[in-house]
């Protein structure tokens, strides 16, 4: 579809011309007329999609450029996209005259930022703890925004900013537009939503080779060989996450110390642990710092991984609906397409006519002697750093990530998931770089306080 199809002002039309959009991409075909009717939009787009374009348009039909208030709030998840987001607002402003388009993000000094909201801002984008802080201060007043983004939302959940969110929301007013772009929807961002958005347009542009299907094996062992033959195919294929699916509490540990032995970076989940150290597993395992999660059916109810490259079923479910269950929960990311390994001896061979008869088609059948063994070692890509100190400490996820891309100089790119509780903080850092990156952090106050950590595995 063209731009030209969208009640759009002439001048705007004639700005896009000369910036070189002529026909829009599928999330603004698919996004744009909600958009601009002023509905609410809750919209699957990923980065490089043109979603920035899609609620910059509508954002900038909501404005009065003759009051310099804060009309249109971004909210981003780092420093690096709140700052292109904003460039790319700006050119779309152009149209309208003198609209002032301020990035706000943590990094950088607050009082230059705090000067430039006193002289007004249309339209503000910035990363949630920023923002907030400023909000806090009662240096930027959101009582007149009309429309509200949440840009790359999973990101942001996933970086510990749901509260500050929250608290985001409560700040503007209560009739306002709101949109909401994510790569992703895994429930904690359905749930999210569910506190803002006022009967939402859906949209989602399904394009095959950004929705790989799961490839789904069984493979033949003997029943003497489950453990060896769980670390060949995890040498083989190297999921970052992978969830192993055992039938017992007993098998569970087994497993996992089989998988240590091994050099492989493996970590259980029962019942019958206290939820401190369930806690524990599940934040080491979700930062991709644990490579396998070892689990039984009870244990991994509830559980939301979003990122899960792959399942093994080390013990076959003796339900086929169970089994049919363990495989959805990979390859539910879009781009990336979702692994399932089932083990099967011959005793149970009986389970495995249930599920084809279940699923009904043949199952597939993988032989091990084509698979090659992956060099090198088979490490997570993250290790998570433990610091004794939380929400009850007054830290902010904003706080954490300041400090190690301001302080430490880190790329938001080398940070991975934050979880706040509190009275304690974890921060995923790349691997390559979290030992240094542990000794510079304890070494220098975060938010003018010194708190001890350490590594959590």
């Amino acid at each position: 579809m063209s731009f030209s199809t969208l009640p759009l002002s002439e001048a705007q039309q004639k700005n896009l011309a000369e910036l070189g959009f002529h026909t829009m991409t599928p999330i603004q075909s698919a996004s744009l007329p909600a958009v601009l009717e002023g509905r609410d939009v809750l919209a699957q787009a990923k980065t490089g999609s043109g979603k920035t374009l899609a609620f910059g348009l509508g954002l900038l039909q909501r404005l009065n450029p003759t009051y310099f208030g804060c009309q249109a709030l971004v909210l981003c998840p780092t420093r690096e996209l709140a700052e292109q987001v904003a460039q790319e607002v700006r050119k779309l402003a152009r149209a309208l005259g003198n609209i002032k388009v301020l990035a706000l993000y943590g990094g950088t000094a607050l009082k230059p930022q705090a000067e430039s909201l006193q002289h007004g801002a249309h339209i503000v984008v910035g990363t949630p703890g920023r923002v907030l802080d400023l909000v806090d201060r009662d240096v930027l007043r959101l009582s007149a925004v009309k429309v509200l983004v949440l840009d790359e939302a999973d990101r942001m959940i996933d970086m510990g900013f749901y509260e500050d969110i929250s608290a985001i929301t409560q700040a503007c007013p209560l009739k306002r537009q709101n949109l909401l772009f994510s790569a992703t929807f895994p429930p904690a961002i359905l749930k999210a939503s569910e506190g803002f958005l006022m009967n939402p347009v859906h949209v989602r542009t399904d394009d095959k080779p950004d929705h790989p299907e799961t490839d789904s094996w069984f493979v033949a062992t003997e029943e003497a060989d489950r453990f060896n033959t769980t670390a060949a195919l995890l040498n083989a294929y190297r999921p970052v996450s992978t969830l192993a699916f055992c039938n017992t509490k007993a098998q569970c540990e087994a497993l996992t110390d089989s998988l240590l032995e091994r050099g492989i970076e493996a970590r259980t989940l029962h019942g019958d642990m206290e939820q401190r150290d369930r806690e524990d597993v599940l934040v080491d395992f979700i930062g991709q710092s644990c490579s396998v999660l070892v689990a039984t059916d009870v244990a991994a109810r509830g559980l939301d991984i979003a990122t899960l490259d792959a399942v093994i079923n080390v013990d076959m479910s003796p339900n086929a609906e169970t089994h049919i269950h363990r495989v959805g929960r990979t390859g539910r990311v879009a781009g990336r397409g979702g692994l399932a390994l089932t083990l099967c001896t011959p005793q149970e061979k009986f389970r495995a006519e249930r599920i084809e008869q279940a699923l009904g088609k043949p199952l597939a059948w993988l032989d091990m002697n084509t698979l090659k063994r992956g060099r090198g070692a088979f490490t997570p890509p993250m290790r998570t750093i433990c610091i004794r100190g939380g929400k009850k400490d007054k830290l902010r996820p904003g706080d954490l990530l300041g400090a190690l891309t301001k302080d430490l100089g880190l790329q938001a790119s080398q940070v991975g998931k934050i979880s706040l509780f509190d009275f304690v903080a974890f921060v995923a850092i790349e691997r390559n770089i979290a030992q240094d990156t542990l000794q510079r952090l304890s070494q220098r106050p975060i938010k003018g306080r010194s708190f001890q950590m350490r590594f959590l595995s």
